[in-house]
């Protein structure tokens, strides 16, 4: 695992000078502690962060070329299936010089060109230079694991695996993309192609770039094919177990200590089963506790499984209290306004891990292809709620439920928050419902919260994003459009760009074996009947992997990997006085982006119970203090 940056200039100038490229590794040096390289030959220059891995040697180093040194290469994650593709390749006549993975896909592009990424798998991002044919290719692996971001103007392209990297090149400016800022205050994340800066671009999963003297060009190389539905339980739980056997099994190779962070949830759970099948020796699990809250604490869970499979269990405990004292590392570290609050256990359990390892296997991706939200249940109800006489579900009902007091406790809380997102979206199209159920921020208080000269900017793109998966995907499967939509969006763009910013904070790698491409393409070949069975989530999942595991985890209820942001917005001192330092400081009249009416309305209704508005409340405080960090104000 490394960070990556680059420069293609072909205009007079040519590229920056080296020591600009030196800053833009600076800024990545905690996703590469153990080295780092430049090339340049006055059109190209490519930077480099090393992150030890696999072939630990010199040999390794990057940026890499093939044998006469026309072709070079950054590269950043891991290719899974490399020792394969290498003997293919020797036997075609390659000479290899390392026994990296990296070294695979140079010569894999001298053998089929742009034709490659359909012999890959794993997750990277990576950086090619064809000296020859004066091109470079930009790619991203199919799922989105590791990311890419850019910028591009007529005769150059700078590129790199953060956005904090591309700042440091002259060339970039920080103006606020708009669009950027609107989608961010709909889903709590930025989805690709858009950042929060009207410079930069994402590239999207299982995308590449070819740059070139005629310019730019994006193609897609993967996409998840039309499904043709396998029917038969039995031979698809056969050819699930199959199937995340061999994507964790390829997952264990390692130069460097490799363990797993174990939640206590039913996906993590199955990897490390499956660890501990193929490995030799006990496997290192990883677990953050939360001493204080009961509700937040998964370690029973855990602990069934490390015990089971008798792993060197380590744990931490964590009060939401201490919780607070790394929101400043965290939060300053993010790229752009994230506001999912999860990225604080997580960032505490990688740096847990990453005092004994080096690489660590994760449950990422189980959820968003097998069906694990309680939305999916959702639409399910639909129906039984749609035979409610229309006169009866708006005069009633939905007046009754929105009114609903948050005010009994955090379970009641909670399913009163659940109850009122339900009622929210129910009466409307299945693609406008998931939309309403997947935003934070409703396009009414969204509205109020802006003043009028920034929400003039904004086109109910997230609305429109929404649409436009579900009119892409080739099925009528209510189950597996909901999946898709989350598929291409949530999980690239929060799910995993929260592991990879909290990991690579910590030099630590993640490697999913639930995200093996194969895995998810034969997911969706799967009915959503074999998904969400009458009220039980990820039916076919469970069905398969329930005897590996514990009884006790056996049907039991989905929990978030959170924090308690709501309970520190009401009764934490300290978060109080740090919310309002950071939302409404001196500079915030000048700011001119926000309605502080609104802010202090929302505070004042969560304060009161009248709302759980912990979600917004904590949006507004991710993205005051990015924009405090920015742009260098007080």
């Amino acid at each position: 695992m490394c960070g990556i940056c680059g420069e293609i200039n072909f205009g007079i100038n040519g590229p920056v000078h080296e020591k600009v490229m030196l800053r833009m590794l600076d800024a990545l040096r905690h996703r590469g502690p153990d080295d780092f390289g430049i090339f340049y030959d006055g059109i190209a220059c490519l930077g480099h962060r090393r992150l030890s891995i696999i072939d630990l040697s010199d040999k390794a180093r990057q940026p890499l070329s093939n044998e006469d040194g026309s072709i070079w290469i950054v590269f950043n994650g891991e290719i899974y299936n490399f020792l394969e593709l290498r003997t293919w390749l020797e036997r075609k006549g390659h000479i290899f010089k390392s026994k990296t993975d990296t070294e695979v896909i140079l010569h894999l592009y001298e053998e089929m060109g742009e034709e490659l990424f359909s012999k890959l798998n794993g997750m990277f991002s990576f950086g090619l230079w064809d000296s020859k044919n004066q091109k470079l290719l930009l790619a991203r692996d199919r799922i989105g694991v590791k990311p890419l971001v850019y910028y591009y103007s007529s005769s150059q392209i700078v590129f790199a695996s953060e956005i904090k990297a591309l700042l440091r090149h002259p060339s970039i400016s920080k103006e606020i993309d708009w669009e950027g800022m609107e989608l961010f205050f709909t889903f709590n994340f930025i989805p690709a192609p858009w950042t929060i800066f009207k410079d930069i671009k994402k590239l999207e999963p299982g995308h590449y770039i070819v740059f070139d003297k005629r310019g730019l060009r994006i193609h897609k190389c993967w996409d998840l094919p039309t499904p043709q539905y396998i029917t038969n339980e039995e031979e698809a739980i056969s050819r699930l177990r199959d199937l995340v056997n061999e994507a964790t099994k390829i997952r264990l190779i390692s130069d460097v200590p490799l363990g797993a962070l174990l939640s206590g949830g039913l996906d993590s759970s199955v990897v490390v089963a499956y660890m501990a099948a193929n490995s030799s020796r006990p496997v290192n699990t990883f677990f953050i506790r939360y001493g204080e809250d009961k509700l937040f604490d998964e370690s029973l869970y855990a602990r069934a499984v490390a015990e089971m499979y008798g792993t060197n269990h380590h744990e931490i405990d964590l009060s939401p209290s201490e919780g607070l004292n790394y929101l400043p590392e965290i939060v300053s570290s993010f790229d752009e306004p994230f506001a999912d609050s999860s990225a604080i256990p997580t960032y505490l359990v990688c740096k847990l891990a990453r005092q004994g390892i080096t690489v660590a296997l994760s449950g990422d991706g189980g959820d968003e292809i097998f069906g694990g939200y309680r939305r999916y249940l959702g639409e399910k109800y639909i129906n039984y709620y749609l035979k409610i006489p229309p006169f009866i579900r708006k005069k009633f009902i939905k007046p009754f439920v929105t009114k609903l007091p948050d005010s009994k406790g955090r379970k009641w809380l909670e399913y009163n928050r659940r109850l009122k997102i339900f009622i929210n979206g129910a009466d409307e199209s299945q693609k406008k419902r998931h939309y309403y159920w997947l935003v934070y921020f409703p396009d009414k208080d969204r509205n109020e919260l802006f003043r009028d000269e920034i929400k003039m900017h904004f086109n109910s793109l997230g609305y429109n994003l929404i649409k436009n998966l579900y009119q892409s995907y080739p099925s009528d499967d209510t189950v597996n459009k909901m999946l898709y939509v989350d598929f291409k969006n949530l999980l690239p763009y929060d799910m995993l760009t929260k592991v990879d910013w909290m990991s690579m904070q910590n030099s630590l790698e993640i490697r999913s074996p639930l995200l093996d491409y194969r895995i998810a393409e034969f997911a969706f070949s799967l009915p959503g009947s074999f998904k969400v069975k009458k009220t039980t989530l990820k039916y076919i999942f469970k069905k398969a992997f329930n005897k590996y595991l514990p009884q006790i985890l056996w049907n039991r209820p989905k929990q978030g990997f959170e924090i308690p942001i709501g309970e520190w917005l009401k009764r934490n001192n300290k978060f109080q006085k740090l919310f309002w330092n950071i939302v409404d400081f001196p500079g915030f009249s000048s700011q001119k982006i926000f309605n502080l009416k609104k802010i202090k309305s929302l505070f004042d209704e969560h304060q009161k119970n009248r709302r759980d508005n912990s979600h917004k409340l904590w949006a507004i405080f991710v993205f005051q203090w990015w924009y405090q960090h920015e742009y260098g104000l007080k």
